[in-house]
C-alpha cells in the first residue's frame, strides 16, 4: 500500500509554499485579468502532467533494466530533497515579487503556461526525486507514479487558481502575510528533510 497520508501531507505543504509558480499566475492575472490567469494555471498543469508521465515511464524503464539502479535513483532523489530542504531553511526572507508582463490573451497564456512548465528542468528533477519515495514495493510502479504525480499537479493547480482569485491581496505587502510565507517556507524545508530520511523505511523496489 502506498504511503498516501504522508504523501498528501508533504504534497499539500509544498503546494501552498509561495514560489515562482504562484508569482507567474499572479503576473498573468495582473496583465490580462482573471481569464488569462486561469488559462495560465491550466497551462502549467498540462505542462506538469507531461513531467509526471515522463518521470513515470522513465523510472519504469529504469527498474525494468535494474532494480539496483532504481534503488540508486531513490537514494540520489532523497539526497536532492534534503538539498532542497536545506536551501529552504537557509533562504533569506524575500517578498513575493511579480514581474511586469504584457497581456497576451487566454489562448496564448495557456500555450505559454504549457511551454514554461514543460521546459522547467527543476520540475522534472523534483518529480524524479519526489514520486519514487512514496511508491509501494511489490505493486505496479507506473500506475502509482502517475496517480501520485497527478495529485501533486492538482494540488498545485488549486493553489494557483486560488492565487489568481486573490491576486489583488497577494500583491499587497503585509507583515502578517510575510510571516505566514516565512512559516510555510520553513515548514516545507522540514518536510523536504524528512523525505530524505524516508528511504530508511523503504523496502524493495516496486515492480513495473
Amino acid at each position: 500500500m502506498m504511503s498516501l497520508i504522508p504523501f498528501l501531507i508533504a504534497a499539500t505543504v509544498l503546494a501552498i509554499t509561495p514560489g515562482p509558480g504562484i508569482a507567474y499566475v499572479v503576473a498573468r492575472t495582473v496583465a490580462g485579468g482573471r481569464t488569462e490567469g486561469l488559462a495560465s494555471c491550466f497551462g502549467t498543469a498540462m505542462g506538469g502532467l507531461l513531467h509526471v508521465l515522463a518521470a513515470s515511464f522513465g523510472l519504469s524503464l529504469l527498474i525494468a533494466r535494474s532494480a539496483m539502479l532504481f534503488s540508486l535513483v531513490k537514494y540520489i532523489g532523497a539526497a536532492y530533497l534534503v538539498y532542497l530542504g536545506i536551501r529552504m531553511l537557509l533562504r533569506k526572507d524575500q517578498p513575493l515579487t511579480v514581474e511586469r508582463v504584457a497581456s497576451q490573451g487566454a489562448r496564448r497564456a495557456l500555450c505559454e503556461g504549457i511551454l514554461v512548465e514543460a521546459l522547467n528542468v527543476k520540475t522534472a528533477l523534483f518529480f524524479l526525486a519526489f514520486l519514487p519515495q512514496f511508491a509501494a514495493p511489490g505493486q505496479p510502479l507506473i500506475a502509482q507514479l502517475v496517480m501520485l504525480g497527478s495529485i501533486c499537479v492538482v494540488l498545485n493547480t488549486l493553489v494557483d487558481v486560488i492565487a489568481v482569485f486573490a491576486a489583488a491581496r497577494l500583491l499587497k505587502s503585509s507583515t502578517a502575510r510575510a510571516a505566514r510565507a516565512r512559516l510555510l517556507t520553513r515548514t516545507s524545508g522540514i518536510v523536504m528533510l524528512s523525505l530524505g530520511a524516508y528511504l530508511a523505511l523503504a523496502g524493495r523496489a516496486p515492480s513495473v
